[in-house]
């Protein structure tokens, strides 16, 4: 267990990491530093429900909010990612793009709503 949140530390530093570079490189691109950061805050929306669905108990009501919070946080990063993509394809791949996004949203929702738990 000590050894995952090493690996989980050293991940979310190398990220900060990269961020910051990130953010360096795009001084003056307001919108390119608002993606970085939403970025790493729905990441970390995203880790700390997974951490919060792992340690419900189950068939809890914690265990129900932890999953919304779970589809919502990837269905933002889904969403931001097929934006940047889509803007640099042209017609019909971005709106390919956008069809994958979809059926990726559509399948997690089934996944955590639908599918009953094994």
């Amino acid at each position: 267990m000590a050894s995952s949140r090493a690996i989980s530390a050293a991940g979310f530093v190398l990220l900060t990491g990269n961020s910051m570079v990130a953010i360096h490189r795009s001084r003056g691109d307001a919108a390119a530093v608002a993606f970085v950061v939403a970025l790493n805050a729905s990441l970390l929306v995203l880790f700390y429900c997974l951490r919060w669905f792992e340690a419900a108990a189950p068939d809890s009501a914690a265990k129900g909010r932890a999953r919304i919070g779970i589809w919502l946080a990837t269905t933002m990063l889904t969403a931001m990612f097929s934006w940047r993509v889509a803007a640099l394809m042209p017609g019909l791949m971005a709106a390919a793009v956008w069809l994958m996004a979809a059926c990726t949203v559509v399948g997690g929702f089934y996944a955590l709503f639908i599918l009953p738990p094994h």
